[in-house]
């Protein structure tokens, strides 16, 4: 099991993760984690963010055609 050492920085303790974990779950400097502390075991899980309408919206394709009253459609599936 690797093992990592704190390091202080003002009245906090600073510990690194390794790149590959970083990257294997997508994080980065400013990344939000979750903390769980339970006795003397402490995990850290990463804290998915959901995103905004505005932004899923944003990330929409141009020139997508969209049905005339789909809003009216009954549903095809288990949406409800």
């Amino acid at each position: 099991m690797p093992s990592a050492s704190l390091r202080r920085s003002g009245g906090s303790l600073i510990l690194t993760i390794p790149q590959s974990y970083a990257e294997q779950n997508g994080l980065q400097a400013g990344s939000k984690m979750a903390v769980e502390i339970a006795g003397a075991q402490l995990r850290l899980t990463p804290v998915r963010q959901r995103k905004t309408l505005a932004e899923l919206l944003e990330a929409t394709p141009d020139g997508l055609q969209r049905l005339a009253d789909w809003d009216e459609m009954p549903p095809a599936g288990s949406e409800l």
